[in-house]
C-alpha cells in the first residue's frame, strides 16, 4: 500500500513511520504546517526532520509555506476552533497531494500525539477523505507514545514544547491561558 504520511515534525513521525513501514507500506512524507510560528521554530523543524528522513531513506515533498497572515486570519476571532481549521487544512492538503500522486491513502503523525485532540483529528481526516475521494488510513499511535520520546532522545532530535501555533505557544507557559505554569515539560510533549 503506497501511502503519504502528513509529518508535522520528526519526533512525532518517528513511531507512525517505523509501524507503517513493519505493515509493509510504501511511504513519503509530507511537510506541510502553515500554522508553525515564529520562522525560527518552522525553520528548526523542517531542518530536523529533513535530517531525520534523509537519514532513513524516507522520501519527503516540502511544502513550507511559511505566511503567518494568512493561518492567523483563518482562525481569528475562531480561536476555539483553531485546531478543527488547523487540522482540516493540513489534512486537506495531504488528501490533495494523495490524490494528485495516486497514493492509495493518506494518515498523519498528528495520531501521535497525545497533546493533539486525537477524536478531531480522525473525524477530521475521516471527513476530508469523503470530501477528496481518497481514504484516510487511522492508526492510533498514542500507545507509543512514551517509546517514541526516548527515541527521539536518543537520537537527538529537536523536540519542540508546542504545537507550533502562537496559541500553543502562549498555552506552554501559561496553562489554559489563565497565567498558571503549564505542568508538562518539552520532554513530556
Amino acid at each position: 500500500m503506497r501511502v503519504l504520511v502528513h509529518i508535522c515534525c520528526a519526533p512525532c513521525a518517528l513511531m507512525p513511520v517505523r509501524e507503517l513501514q513493519r505493515e509493509g507500506c510504501e511511504l513519503r512524507g509530507l511537510y506541510y504546517n502553515p500554522n508553525i510560528q515564529p520562522y525560527t521554530e518552522n525553520q528548526r523543524r523542517l531542518e530536523t526532520l529533513t535530517g531525520w528522513a534523509g537519514e532513513q531513506g524516507l522520501p519527503l515533498t516540502v511544502q513550507d509555506e511559511y505566511e503567518p497572515e494568512k493561518w492567523l486570519r483563518r482562525v481569528a476571532f475562531r480561536e476555539e476552533m483553531r485546531c478543527r481549521i488547523c487540522h482540516h487544512d493540513r489534512l486537506t492538503r495531504a488528501a490533495q497531494v494523495a490524490k494528485r500522486g495516486k497514493y492509495d491513502a493518506f494518515t498523519t503523525t498528528l495520531l501521535y500525539s497525545v497533546r493533539q485532540k486525537h477524536d478531531l483529528v480522525r473525524q477530521t481526516g475521516e471527513a476530508v477523505a469523503a470530501e477528496r475521494g481518497v481514504p484516510f488510513l487511522y492508526r492510533d499511535y498514542r500507545p507509543l507514545w512514551r517509546e517514541g520520546i526516548k527515541l527521539s532522545q536518543e537520537l537527538g532530535l529537536y523536540r519542540q514544547a508546542y504545537c507550533g501555533c502562537i496559541f500553543s505557544e502562549r498555552d506552554r507557559y501559561l496553562a489554559g491561558g489563565a497565567g498558571k505554569a503549564a505542568k508538562n515539560t518539552p520532554a513530556e510533549r
